[in-house]
């Protein structure tokens, strides 16, 4: 209504930012707009009456404030990427979330007031078991993880809870805690390196015959993971039955909405087990080596080719890179990012020559100029790795990698104990998507 208005009169104005969207729903909530009623009066006359949102007081008024907040962020983004100010691919207006019983969430802030007793929080763990996270406005609910770990890192102050994420997938909910941690224990994190130091790189190739190899500059191979699981490909006889168990019922039958239910119980366990491996994966990779060197590749491009796109999908090499960096940033190392045109497979590891003529077909890798013979994926990992000696001075990191987010664990037992401002040898475990 605000852009119709602004049309036709230039002076009217239009809530852009968070703060004005809050304002203006805030005032849009409790009006006649929002919703009516008929009230009969003595007489017998009905008339109409405002009531607003009638359920907005069953509701916490975060969710409605987050939600808010995002459209606001979403509009900004929009407005920079129309005028040109925002780099990266076009954004488009922000669309209405679609309504759909199978996936949803929402986001609630945690708030901390000053007591008689001392500071609460509005979000709080453990107050109804060890396995309870309250909320505002919903009470205590009972989780299937313990919160010990995560309580006495809060209560050492060691870490705090920022946000809680309520989102449902496969048919279960899930509480997503996001939480401010202290650095990692330094016992878990990489011993700095000088500028000087060219050394230590390990280049980490990406496949499909071979899903990960990692080695040095100097051809030794450190870690190569021969199988993946194939996640999507070995579950596909059991998705295929259950999709057509979807399509062989009536649209709009409680059959068709629990067959729907079960396709995507199903979905989520192949998704986990996707994530399970990954998790493996980039934890071996991150920590035994520092620095890392990763291609950057044209994933986007490569699902063009539809006689690979199921299997580079179920690869999930973006998620790996995406792993692989944050955890890197955790443990103190270093991750550089190649050059999408570097041809790591199609040059020699040995003299350097590119070997043009070579194809997907070719699992070892043959140069003609000084024969070295090699396999494939070997060699693109060494070449990897060399270009990161070379290049590392060159490239400007970004550590963060989408923000630094710690799952809570205590080391248990005796030894030393961490400070407030560090945390524990284990708060760098990762859970997978199948425990979170």
């Amino acid at each position: 209504m605000a852009l119709t208005g602004e049309d036709g009169d230039a002076e009217v104005k239009i809530p852009w930012t968070g703060f004005d969207l809050i304002n203006a729903f805030n005032a849009w909530k409790k009006s006649e707009d929002a919703g009516r009623r008929f009230v009969v009066d003595v007489s017998g006359a009905a008339k109409l009456e405002a009531t607003g949102l009638a359920w907005r007081t069953e509701v916490s008024a975060q969710v409605f404030e987050e939600a808010v907040v995002d459209l606001g962020k979403a509009l900004k983004a929009w407005t920079a990427s129309r005028r040109g100010k925002r780099a990266g691919r076009v954004v488009g207006h922000p669309r209405f979330k679609k309504k759909n019983v199978e996936r949803g969430s929402f986001r609630m802030r945690n708030k901390v007031s000053k007591t008689k007793t001392g500071e609460r929080a509005t979000i709080r763990l453990g107050e109804n078991g060890p396995r309870s996270v309250t909320l505002p406005g919903i009470g205590a609910i009972r989780v299937h993880d313990d919160t010990r770990r995560l309580r006495r890192m809060l209560a050492s102050g060691r870490a705090r809870v920022l946000f809680a994420t309520v989102s449902r997938r496969g048919g279960r909910w899930r509480i997503s805690l996001n939480v401010q941690a202290a650095d990692v224990h330094p016992a878990a994190r990489h011993k700095p390196r000088g500028k000087a130091d060219h050394a230590g790189w390990a280049g980490v190739d990406r496949g499909l015959h071979v899903p990960v190899v990692a080695a040095g500059a100097d051809g030794s191979e450190v870690l190569r993971v021969a199988t993946a699981p194939k996640a999507l490909r070995s579950a596909q006889p059991v998705t295929r039955r259950l999709q057509k168990s979807v399509s062989r019922k009536a649209k709009g039958s409680a059959s068709r909405r629990a067959a729907v239910r079960r396709l995507a119980r199903h979905h989520e366990r192949v998704r986990a087990r996707r994530h399970h491996f990954l998790h493996q994966v980039s934890n071996a990779l991150v920590k035994t080596h520092d620095r890392l060197v990763i291609e950057d590749l044209n994933i986007t491009g490569m699902l063009a080719n539809h006689r690979l796109a199921a299997a580079i999908s179920d690869a999930a090499w973006g998620e790996l890179a995406r792993q692989v960096t944050y955890k890197q940033s955790w443990r103190g190392g270093q991750v550089l990012i190649a050059d999408r045109w570097f041809p790591s497979s199609k040059t020699c590891s040995g003299c350097g020559d590119v070997n043009q003529a070579l194809t997907l077909a070719n699992r070892v890798f043959h140069c003609e100029h000084c024969g070295l013979a090699l396999d494939r994926d070997l060699n693109a990992a060494v070449n990897l790795a060399a270009w990161g000696e070379q290049h590392y001075l060159s490239q400007v990191l970004d550590p963060e990698a989408r923000g630094q987010v710690t799952n809570a664990h205590r080391r248990e037992g005796s030894g030393r104990r961490a400070r407030a401002d560090e945390t524990s040898p284990d708060d760098v475990g990762t859970l997978t998507a199948s425990a979170a």
